[in-house]
């Protein structure tokens, strides 16, 4: 297995479970602020990055993850710009908002042992909300869902 590459931290705009989202795609996913300088990149993404150039601005690394079937899309709230995403093809999986996001909490239950106070509180939304989530998505406390690990 390629060696984890050592990129910057989130900044604090990303909130837990935006990384648990980002995390959760079965494409990689690089992120570049405004500037062009690189901010994040999930698991799927940081393997396809082993051996490039990760410096701040290396000039050819949006073109050789755009050789890899790398997609560029900006990053937008409103009419500010926030910067840029890279979508880097991966395996078949989640493919909706709401999938990835019921894929990042069942993940995020099992690494906690299904303790919703520390789930809500890794993913940083409120327990009310990650009962609501649970809920909609048809999965139970006790771990009783086609989603959940077995014990």
């Amino acid at each position: 297995m390629p060696e984890t590459l050592p990129l910057p931290a989130l900044p604090s705009v990303f909130s837990p479970l935006a990384k648990a989202l980002l995390d959760g795609f079965s494409e990689g996913v690089v992120v570049f602020d405004v500037e062009g300088r690189l901010l994040y990149a999930n698991q799927q993404a940081r393997e396809a990055l082993v051996g490039m150039d990760l410096s701040d601005h290396a000039p050819d690394l949006q073109p050789r993850l755009t050789a890899l079937g790398g997609r560029l899309r900006p990053l937008r709230v409103g009419g500010i710009e926030l910067g840029e995403a890279m979508f880097i093809p991966g395996i078949v999986g989640a493919t909706t908002l709401a999938a990835r996001e019921k894929e990042a909490i069942v993940k995020t239950l099992d690494a906690h042992n299904w303790k919703l106070a520390e789930t809500a509180r890794h993913l940083g939304i409120s327990r009310t909300t990650l009962w609501r989530r649970l809920k909609a998505y048809g999965l139970h406390r006790d771990g009783r869902s086609k989603w959940a690990q077995p014990l």
